[in-house]
């Protein structure tokens, strides 16, 4: 079974084989999914290289990276070692030179600190220690045990025998046998971590090779997703846009047209085939039809069209009829000759209509009906003119009418398509009376708030700027409104006087309202030094277009003088 199996896969990869040697010689013998599969494999292998080489390269970077660190800071720390070596060395020649306890002090205490600072020198080397410098390393640090210890020793005879005790203790065969050692481990650490620096240089340099690598797999994988792409256009898009365009001229009855890529091998080949079966399959179909076709087919044909736009017909009009009577507004519609095609519900009670006057009745005969109940007076053969001409000029037309019971009419005109018009009506008389109203109102507001005693000031909240001053506070600020007005108060007043009125404004947006009186001291550009007290409230909040400040100023500079 294993090999049936293995000796089938091998047949179906030679024919793969001779299918992609054909291609090359110019035989488009390959179908579009080979092409396809194969381009997206060849992409495979090479996105697989790159990864491969990206994570090679990754692990390179880091190897030099981790050696070039390692070996640099075990460079540092053989200097650093052999320097306090030689430092300890030239102390303990201080020890040997002193005459008594008292000189040899100062060298005995150096000596010490440099013994500690070795001892964590050597330490901290033990972070750069790897598999080439493990053994030496061990070595080295016992002979600095050694060292130190021996160099503490000769401190304490210097210090507790004699200067001579502590020279007799340091000058001997063991001592120079010991810094010999210990010059030769720091020459052997240095080449080893020269060694080291020189590989992590070898690392570097395959790191570049690695990198080349990774730039010419990228070009690779670009070079093979565009040939991807110009395989795609060339065999799959082009050709079915093609072959698209040859069913939709079947579609649309043209059964001689020629049908594309006929010759082809592949998928796109099986599919230009079927749609020339399809092609064949119509013309055919169309001389069937035109010899079975007869007077009865067509009579019935056409009745059930009929039947057709009957239907649709009546759907139409149901729905317009449903729309129109559910808007707000009255509505009619007029033909050319202005009578009525279609009307609403609120058209009717707009005018209080009977039910005698429906579609088919004229413009004329709703406008006689109007006058009967008073509410029309003008001259109907007139307005029904005037209408006909607008209709005919296909001008639209929006205007106001007063009815004589008192109601106000707002009237919208249009040209339908086709000829013909429709209005648009609307009752606003609430409107125009709320509009009057709030008018008297602005009028009443405005001509208490230009006569009081009280300077009345507004700002607009967002941005500090005046909106609004009074007779009172310009006379105040002794400026106009003109140049008051879209100003902020560091543009009208001094730097101290504009700094208090904007903490004043802080501070009233941090509590709402401000209705208890504040007595300040602002020097007026144009009045000098003034005394006022002003209260301030807010309207409207953050985040709204109405959101102000308004202050009522009262001027008590004349009144602070007289009581003084």
């Amino acid at each position: 079974m294993d090999a049936a199996a293995v000796g089938s896969g091998l047949d179906a990869g030679t024919r793969l084989l001779k299918k992609f040697v054909r291609f090359a010689r110019g035989t488009d013998t390959l179908s579009v999914a080979e092409k396809v599969y194969s381009i997206a494999g060849f992409l495979a292998i090479v996105t697989t290289f790159l990864l491969v080489m990206s994570i090679q390269s990754v692990r390179l970077q880091t190897t030099y990276r981790h050696m070039h660190a390692t070996s640099a800071e075990a460079a540092i720390n053989v200097g650093r070692i052999n320097a306090l070596i030689y430092a300890i060395v030239m102390e303990s020649r201080g020890i040997y030179m002193s005459a008594d306890r008292a000189a040899m002090k100062q060298f005995a205490d150096g000596l010490l600190r440099r013994n500690r600072e070795l001892a964590a020198a050597v330490k901290n080397m033990e972070r750069t220690v790897g598999d080439d410098d493990a053994e030496q390393i061990a070595a080295f640090r016992q002979r600095i045990s050694q060292f130190v210890e021996f160099r503490q020793e000769l401190v304490r005879r210097g210090l507790e025998i004699s200067p001579a005790a502590a020279r007799e203790w340091g000058d001997n065969d063991a001592n120079r046998t010991l810094r010999n050692k210990l010059n030769s481990d720091l020459e052997t650490l240095e080449r080893i971590y020269g060694q080291r620096a020189r590989e992590a240089d070898d690392l570097a340099n395959e790191n570049r090779y690695a990198a080349a690598y990774l730039f010419a797999l990228g070009l690779a994988a670009l070079l093979l997703a565009g040939l991807n792409v110009v395989v795609m256009r060339g065999s799959v898009v082009g050709a079915l846009a093609e072959i698209t365009q040859a069913t939709d001229r079947v579609a649309q009855g043209d059964v001689k047209s020629e049908v594309p890529h006929l010759r082809r091998h592949d998928e796109i080949g099986h599919l230009a085939r079927a749609v020339q079966n399809f092609r064949d399959a119509v013309a055919r179909i169309f001389e069937l039809e035109e010899i079975e076709l007869g007077t009865a087919q067509a009579r019935d044909a056409a009745m059930t069209e009929r039947d057709k736009f009957n239907d649709k017909y009546q759907a139409k009009k149901w729905q317009m009829s449903a729309a129109i009577n559910s808007m707000p507004q009255g509505l009619i519609m007029l033909d050319g000759k202005a009578n009525v095609v279609a009307m609403n519900a609120n058209y009717r009670r707009i005018y209080n209509l009977p039910e005698t006057i429906q579609s088919g009745s004229t413009l004329e005969e709703i406008l006689q009906h109007r006058v009967k109940s008073g509410l029309f007076t003008g001259d109907v053969v007139k307005y029904v003119a005037a209408v006909v001409d607008r209709i005919a000029k296909r001008e639209p037309a929006a205007y106001e009418v007063a009815l004589n019971d008192g109601r106000i009419i707002k009237i919208y005109e249009r040209p339908m398509d086709g000829g013909g018009w429709v209005s648009v009506q609307e009752d606003v008389t609430e409107q125009r009376q709320r509009q009057r109203i709030l008018e008297r109102m602005e009028r009443f507001l405005a001509t208490i708030i230009e006569n009081v005693a009280e300077g009345i000031i507004a700002k607009d909240a967002r941005n500090l700027r005046y909106v609004f001053v009074n007779k009172a506070a310009e006379k105040m600020i002794g400026m106009s409104r003109g140049e008051i007005i879209g100003k902020t108060a560091r543009e009208l007043f001094s730097a101290e006087a504009a700094e208090l009125i904007e903490r004043r404004d802080r501070q009233l947006l941090a509590q709402k309202q401000q209705l208890e009186p504040i007595i300040d001291t602002i020097d007026n550009p144009t009045r000098g030094r003034r005394v006022i007290s002003a209260r301030r409230v807010q309207i409207g909040g953050a985040g709204e277009e109405s959101h102000m400040f308004v202050t009522m100023v009262e001027d008590r500079t004349e009144t602070m003088v007289a009581a003084a």
